[in-house]
């Protein structure tokens, strides 16, 4: 806004710039809106126009946020800072509020009894030079309020906000200068400030945030920012802490994962995608973190979706649990990032809530969570990592894990009710007999392509078959990189035809020279219809895109198998990636795995010792079943009963943790289709599980014993 008015422009005309990233450009020589294209210096430069200040007590701090953007006059003051529901950023195409609620939104958290918030601001005297049109004897002066709560007195429901202004005029005075910015540590004052404007939010309360505003406070806003448009400069001024710096450079989740991610990211990540759903255009990154480097980026978060770089909605990581994507060896591992700034306003409205926590209940929001579940289950480079983590996890326990299986299924097969309750003749995937179909290759792709081109020629003679309930799928292979699609300065573009009409609904994703396109018919076709389609690739080293043609069949509704599922039918004669591809054999039970915290692996899956049971999906219809022999119960148990056999007190315990795991599987997947599909997506099926045996493992073997020694007098 400082540097649109400076030119002389007004924000809110066709000469300004039309979105955050155009102005990026013009204003601060930002290319595409990405600040990974300047240096940490720069940023770190740039960053000095706007400070977040921590001061105050440790336990009750109060932020100060300074900006040397426009800054208002005191006659301008009660129609910007102090207005509710004024449309003064609804036509102005490059900033992100709209709604003219930030500010007030943050009042209620100021303190717990007064609510105060100081706000103090002087017009940019560049801008006010210009402002000869406009006339206002104000525009060299310093204007300030404190607005604070007022408590309900005589018919009033319920409290109100109000600000200082003495006969309705905001205060004011005359300085060139004000020494409120920040001192060196831990001085929270004493450099000059000469214009722009200070709010101090004072004893602020932010639940869990009181450690170095470095820390926690910086990690949280990085991710709730995880493509900022302008870096901030975050500064800490309470006494008390002791750290090697007392100041940084915020600039988003995604600069941070770029700069780290040689040490925290597995290989070949992160990997790009593009989603179109509806029309909309989305850009998906997803990140693979190493074991146990997730948790300094983000917490419950699974998947980032943002608008202009600001996150505007979550989905958590039980996303990854469900059984229609099978990454749970991987849920504490994969970041997903959404890009939908290309977003039709419209469209917006009905996906994000006001509050940007949350994602609306709308047939777009299926839709997209669909494709998402369908991008990530069969991610070459996820299900690779994920059988390799599963490998890891399980090597040394698979001579020991058959067993411990068919003695179970004794067990049930012994019982009609356990029978009818379990086993009903179905097969699920064995994770043991796992047959390799192919090798991976260490891959290194280029920054532009030599060549993009389909896997298989679909001609007209021979076209490719399409369902016409279910998408399809086709191959291309290619030698750019993974971020090819995705990256920040000169990423290559995709447009897809279908008799040269644009598609509406496909998904493209890159990995390790394979690009993988799912792409839904269109809502007009019938069967029989033969359909062609045009794909382009091109980027800014090319003068001619990548062509490539191919046709489509129409066929008959594909049958589905027995609770709607669809059977996976691979296309005949496709290629297989060139990753290590697995072909399960079946069993009927689940993987049974004995940790003890001996066992280095006994960490991943318990926290304390009153955990019992931990369950994994295998990602091909099975269920991995790690149960705790060191439960602070069953070992209670074993020292206390010298009557039982320590064995078989422990075998008890494993079979009878088990098939309450298996019960509530059960339970949830007859009366829900995706159990772990929930409004808030805050816990799984698996959380639950974990949860229950948890609360029920100090009764289970004292139940067990007593009630198989009770007579019937």
């Amino acid at each position: 806004m400082r540097e649109c008015q400076r030119r002389g422009v007004k924000p809110d005309s066709e000469l300004a710039p039309k979105n955050i990233q155009e102005a990026l450009k013009i204003y601060f020589n930002i290319y595409d809106g990405k600040l990974s294209i300047i240096d940490s210096t720069a940023r770190a430069e740039l960053a000095n126009n706007i400070l977040l200040v921590a001061t105050g007590e440790k336990s009750k701090p109060c932020y100060a946020i300074i900006d040397f953007g426009e800054g208002q006059t005191p006659k301008k003051m009660p129609d910007t800072f102090l207005s509710l529901n004024k449309n003064n950023k609804l036509k102005i195409q490059f900033v992100q509020g709209k709604f003219n609620m930030g500010g007030t939104g943050a009042l209620q958290f100021c303190s717990i009894k007064h609510n105060l918030q100081l706000i103090i601001s002087r017009r940019d005297p560049e801008i006010a030079k210009i402002e000869t049109s406009i006339f206002d004897d104000t525009k060299d002066k310093w204007g300030f309020t404190i607005i604070r709560r007022i408590d309900p007195t005589g018919n009033m429901k319920s409290s109100s906000f109000k600000c200082l202004a003495p006969e309705g005029k905001i205060l004011m005075f005359d300085a060139q200068s004000l020494p409120i910015l920040p001192g060196e540590y831990p001085l929270p004052y004493g450099k000059d400030m000469t214009y722009g404007t200070f709010v101090k939010l004072y004893e602020y309360q932010l639940t869990g945030y009181k450690t170095n505003i470095l820390f926690d406070l910086y990690n949280r806003l990085s991710l709730l920012l995880p493509s900022m448009a302008l870096p901030v400069r975050m500064v800490e001024r309470r006494k008390g802490y002791e750290a090697h710096s007392y100041e940084a450079t915020m600039a988003g989740l995604s600069i941070r994962l770029e700069e780290d991610k040689k040490e925290n990211l597995e290989p070949g990540f992160p990997s790009s995608s593009e989603m179109k759903v509806e029309g909309q255009e989305m850009k998906v990154l997803i990140y693979a973190f190493k074991m146990n480097k997730r948790e300094k980026y983000a917490k419950k978060e699974g998947i980032i979706f943002v608008v202009n770089g600001q996150a505007h909605g979550f989905l958590s990581q039980a996303f990854f649990e469900r059984k229609s994507v099978g990454m749970s060896y991987l849920s504490d591992s994969i970041l997903v990032i959404v890009d939908c700034s290309k977003f039709e306003r419209r469209i917006q409205e009905d996906l994000f809530m006001n509050s940007r926590d949350r994602l609306r209940k709308s047939p777009i929001r299926d839709e997209i969570e669909n494709q998402l579940e369908d991008l990530i289950k069969n991610h070459d480079g996820l299900r690779a990592l994920r059988e390799h983590r599963r490998r890891e996890e399980i090597a040394n326990k698979l001579k020991d894990a058959k067993p411990l299986a068919e003695v179970l299924e004794n067990i049930i097969k012994a019982s009609p009710t356990l029978s009818r309750l379990f086993l009903m003749g179905e097969r699920v995937p064995n994770p043991f007999n796992l047959i390799s179909v192919g090798t991976a290759q260490e891959y290194k792709g280029k920054r532009f392509p030599t060549y993009f081109t389909l896997s298989q020629n679909y001609s007209i003679n021979n076209p490719k078959n399409a369902p016409i309930n279910r998408r399809f799928r086709v191959y291309f292979e290619t030698d750019a990189e993974n971020e090819y699609f995705n990256r920040d300065t000169e990423a290559g573009q995709f447009s897809i035809f279908i008799d040269n009409q644009i598609i509406k609904d496909y998904t493209l994703n890159l990995w390790n020279g394979r690009a993988t396109l799912t792409v839904s018919l269109p809502e007009n076709v019938k069967v029989g219809d033969v359909l062609k389609i045009i794909t382009e690739i091109t980027d800014n080293s090319r003068v001619q895109p990548f062509i490539n043609e191919l046709y489509v069949i129409v066929k008959p509704a594909e049958k589905t198998a027995s609770g709607g599922m669809r059977k996976r039918i691979e296309p005949p004669g496709e290629e297989e990636s060139k990753e290590e591809r697995k072909m399960p054999s079946e069993i009927s039970l689940p993987n049974i795995i004995e940790l003890r915290k001996t066992d280095e692996n006994w960490a991943n899956h318990f926290k304390s010792d009153e955990d019992s049971l931990a369950v994994k999906e295998t990602g091909e219809g099975g269920y991995d079943f790690y149960i705790n022999m060191d439960n602070l119960y069953l070992q209670t148990e074993i020292k206390n009963n010298q009557k039982t056999d320590a064995k078989l007190l422990e075998a008890r315990f494993n079979y009878g943790t088990v098939l309450l795991g298996i019960s509530i599987l059960n339970y949830y997947e007859k009366n829900e289709k995706d159990c772990s599909r929930r409004d808030n997506n805050e816990s799984s099926i698996y959380d639950q599980i974990f949860t229950m045996s948890k609360a029920l493992s100090p009764v289970l073997l004292p139940m067990i014993s007593s009630l198989g020694e009770l007579e019937l007098d």
